[in-house]
């Protein structure tokens, strides 16, 4: 029996490994993607060195301390820290309409320079009020150039591979980038404990695997590049106003549906944003962890359930409308915010790891949502232009989620209701998934929009 069990998990783990192989996609998918996954084992060893976690929690500890900066000073950059990739996404419009009529993968190549540039720079910020303020604004910029990676990679995923291998394909994708991020998030952890210093030297060489990833990345060909660009020309000659953020807003007039998606996504991740800034407070002021404790709460520990998870909600998404994936995934946020208010009310890093868990089955399935759910709304000559307004309303809730988050949790936990935070958030995110599962019922009985 031991023999069948110990036979069993090696076939199961080598069937898994196996499904990452190019040949298991048909042949004319093999090429493109074989160069986006060995990018996408490179590329997120530089995005971990910028990934919003763990920057909160080097944020709140490198900074402590610093003459000039008191600890309300201190837990609002933790804010702005957290905020930064969100505020970012408002950059998606312009993204969209720079991308229009241009090659898409030379386009996201440029980007990723930028990106990676940016983690260099990390290494030399001095450790002062200026070098917080000059931390703050490379996290800014990095994320905003990767904004555009995100706003503009859907729509070469949707040209580069059909429905039916989609789905899955992202799903691959997102494992392998949760895997190392969660592998840059130990490794920055555990070098920033044994010598807070590390960065200076650490950075440049996460920066360095980055512009490897990108070399490689720059080899992908886009499929009916030029039936793009003619059908975004058009567009164009029909008065589509391009780097106008009005025409975003425009499409929730047009698309009703949409419209509703997009605002209950709203309520949905007010309750989710707010969460961030006051669990990397908790953890350093009330459970006082170090670098690695902290970042294995906010980072590894959701990264690397992703992998665990991501194939079973990429077959439901596979045969959902976005909304019933949302209606059911949402669960996963709901527990981890009452899991999250547990911990704190009851002192327990155990439970915190827990809501850790709960938030990695959460973001799982929200990689997959976030990359391809708008497919099931927009035709495909539209298909950045709905991922840029989804991006971009995501970036506004995210500017105001973290300080507001902030704003309520200093005079809560002054006053002994810190815990309490947590099940505010709880509530914000049950309203939303409520307002999904009244949009259920009414899935428009069509097609989903697909090539």
């Amino acid at each position: 029996m031991h023999i069948f069990g110990t036979r069993f998990f090696f076939t199961k783990l080598n069937d898994f490994v196996a499904g990452f192989h190019p040949r298991s996609l048909p042949p004319m998918l093999r090429a493109n993607y074989a160069r986006e996954l060995f990018s996408w084992f490179l590329l997120p060893l530089m995005l971990g060195a910028l990934e919003g976690g763990t920057m909160a929690i080097i944020v709140k500890k490198m900074f402590a301390g610093t003459p000039g900066i008191g600890p309300a000073e201190l837990d609002f950059a933790v804010a702005a820290v957290s905020a930064a990739p969100n505020v970012a996404n408002l950059t998606s419009f312009i993204w969209e309409g720079l991308a229009h009529g241009r090659k898409k993968v030379q386009f996201i190549s440029r980007l990723q320079v930028v990106t990676c540039s940016c983690v260099v720079l990390v290494a030399f910020i001095p450790l002062n009020l200026y070098g917080l303020f000059a931390l703050t604004a490379l996290i800014f910029i990095s994320r905003a150039a990767w904004t555009g990676v995100i706003t503009v990679r859907t729509a070469v995923w949707r040209n580069n591979y059909p429905r039916a291998n989609r789905t899955l394909i992202a799903g691959k994708m997102a494992m392998v980038q949760a895997v190392v991020l969660a592998l840059a998030g130990l490794l920055i952890g555990e070098a920033m404990d044994i010598a807070p210093e590390s960065f200076r030297y650490l950075y440049p060489v996460l920066a360095l695997a980055g512009f490897v990833g990108n070399a490689i990345y720059r080899k992908v060909r886009l499929r009916g590049q030029r039936r793009l660009q003619r059908a975004e020309q058009d567009g164009r000659k029909q008065g589509d106003a391009r780097l106008d953020p009005r025409r975003l807003f425009a499409l929730l007039r047009e698309d009703r549906f949409y419209a509703r998606f997009m605002w209950w996504m709203s309520v949905f991740g007010l309750g989710n944003l707010m969460m961030g800034p006051p669990q990397v407070i908790v953890l350093n002021d009330q459970f006082h962890t170090s670098y690695l404790q902290g970042i294995l709460a906010t980072t590894v520990i959701p990264l690397l359930v992703m992998p665990l998870a991501i194939p079973a909600w990429s077959r439901f998404l596979a045969k959902s409308h976005v909304v019933a994936f949302r209606a059911v995934h949402g669960w996963a946020f709901v527990l981890a915010a009452l899991a999250m208010w547990l911990a704190t009310l009851l002192h327990s890093l155990e439970l915190m790891y827990f809501a850790s868990v709960l938030l990695g089955l959460g973001f799982a399935g929200g990689s997959l949502a976030w990359n391809l759910g708008h497919h099931d709304f927009a035709p495909a000559h539209r298909d950045s232009e709905y991922m840029a307004l989804h991006v971009t309303l995501n970036g506004i809730r995210g500017a105001i989620a973290p300080f507001v988050a902030v704003a309520l949790y200093y005079p809560m936990a002054k006053a002994g209701w810190g815990a309490w935070f947590f099940f505010l958030c709880f509530l914000i995110n049950m309203v939303g998934l409520l307002g999904f599962m009244s949009m259920r019922k009414d899935i428009p009985q069509r097609k989903a929009h697909e090539i």
